[in-house]
């Protein structure tokens, strides 16, 4: 008897945790992610300071204990999470379920490197920490949309990416052919670099096109390049407007953690946990 009135005591306070943490519907879980986001934006801040000279030397104490607060803070949210989830291994090894592990390591590992190590290690070890601001996809729900139209345009955006490819190499080997290493398209790999740049509308003018063929070439690809940017921009917005008029339920699942599921949903989609 006991033990199922234990047992019913441990899910209880696993189903309140798991609503606190996991959803942004209830009053308590819109303060967790209100505060949870503050922290990130915080803690990216303390990293960019760090990074400034001036600052790290005037302030540098402060800064480590802020980052170690955070730290101790982030690692506190990871193994309530994990608590919390009916298989935990699947929360530890998805998108940000890594994150959130990459959102506290460094500070860690970074006690057990010996102060002889090389500085560019130590380097990455805090530039790691930046990735943090990821953590935000947890705690604002439009992320959801925005992740359900990118998936949703993945193939176009992929066929698109093809075409852009494939025009590259062409205009970046007739470039080649055109002007010659004489005027700074000295292979085909440079060429088409140049066909980037001038595609994207970016124009370093590092390499340009010195005869009338090359510049007539260059000023088509520049007119291309404006009518180019805006197929994505255009794919975006239908995906966008469409998922936004099927939002999807915001409900997590309390076994996976994982978003996305209809409204009228009763089993998760991933995982076929009830929900």
């Amino acid at each position: 008897m006991n033990s199922v009135v234990n047992g019913k005591s441990d899910r209880r306070w696993r189903d309140v945790l798991f609503e606190v943490i996991f959803e942004a519907d209830t009053p308590a879980g819109k303060w967790f992610d209100i505060v949870l986001i503050i922290c990130i934006m915080l803690s990216v801040t303390v990293v960019m300071l760090d990074s400034v000279g001036s600052v790290s030397a005037e302030y540098g104490e402060s800064l480590k204990a802020a980052e170690w607060f955070f730290t101790i803070v982030f690692t506190i949210e990871y193994i309530l999470r994990l608590l919390c989830i009916g298989t935990p291994i699947r929360y530890a090894v998805s998108f940000f379920g890594i994150v959130d592990l990459l959102a506290v390591l460094p500070t860690y590992v970074g006690l057990l490197i010996p102060a002889g190590q090389p500085l560019s290690v130590i380097k990455v070890l805090r530039v790691l920490r930046i990735f943090r601001v990821l953590k935000m996809g947890h705690h604002t729900r439009q992320a959801g949309l925005l992740k359900q139209a990118l998936y949703a345009s993945r193939r176009k955006i992929l066929v698109f990416l093809f075409v852009v490819l494939t025009l590259v190499v062409i205009i970046g080997s007739l470039m080649y052919v055109i002007e010659g290493g004489e005027n700074g398209f000295t292979s085909i790999p440079r060429s088409v670099y140049w066909a980037v740049v001038t595609l994207t509308t970016v124009g370093y003018g590092d390499i340009s096109p010195e005869t009338p063929l090359g510049q007539f070439l260059a000023a088509l690809v520049m007119i291309l390049g404006y009518s180019i940017i805006a197929v994505p921009t255009g794919i975006m917005t239908v995906e966008f407007s469409r998922a936004h008029t099927e939002k999807p339920s915001s409900q997590a699942c309390p076994n996976c953690s994982a978003e996305g599921h209809d409204r009228d949903a009763v089993y998760c989609k991933f995982c076929g946990s009830k929900l």
